[in-house]
């Protein structure tokens, strides 16, 4: 169960943290089905993950994942993070704000011979939409 958990570490390590790209190669399968709502538009496989990291990355350059709770069970993990960063770059139909935004997830990682397979994610999307200014705040 280490291994599992130390690939799903490393994904928010190397790539989220740092935007090693060249990481996801290592740790994630070719033939990657990512479940996240907001990838839908995203070809599948280790491309499409790629793509998704890419876009993030260069929207909030100094983006920061903090690990809060990790536990796992046979060849699922399962992340509750937060998010940091600033919004220095666009996102689809939203122009860099330069405003920062924390956000809170849960994701599961499926791990087949030590390599990411299929993800799932739930994020506060909404709430990082209404700190960036895209979405009025609630009244």
């Amino acid at each position: 169960m280490q291994g599992q958990m130390n690939v799903s570490r490393r994904i928010f390590e190397e790539v989220w943290d740092k935007g090693n790209l060249a990481a996801i190669d290592d740790l994630v399968d070719a033939n990657h089905v990512n479940h996240d709502p907001s990838a839908a538009q995203l070809p599948p496989g280790r491309e499409g993950f790629k793509m998704f990291a890419a876009a993030y990355r260069s929207a909030f350059p100094d983006l920061k994942m903090m690990i809060e709770e990790q536990v796992g069970e046979g060849d699922r993990v399962v992340t509750r993070w937060r998010a940091q960063g600033t919004h220095k770059g666009a996102l689809p139909g939203l122009p860099a704000t330069g405003k920062s935004a924390t956000v809170t997830g849960i994701g599961i990682d499926r791990i087949v011979n030590g390599k990411i397979v299929e993800s799932w994610a739930n994020w506060d999307q909404f709430g990082m939409l209404q700190q960036l200014g895209a979405i009025p705040p609630e009244q």
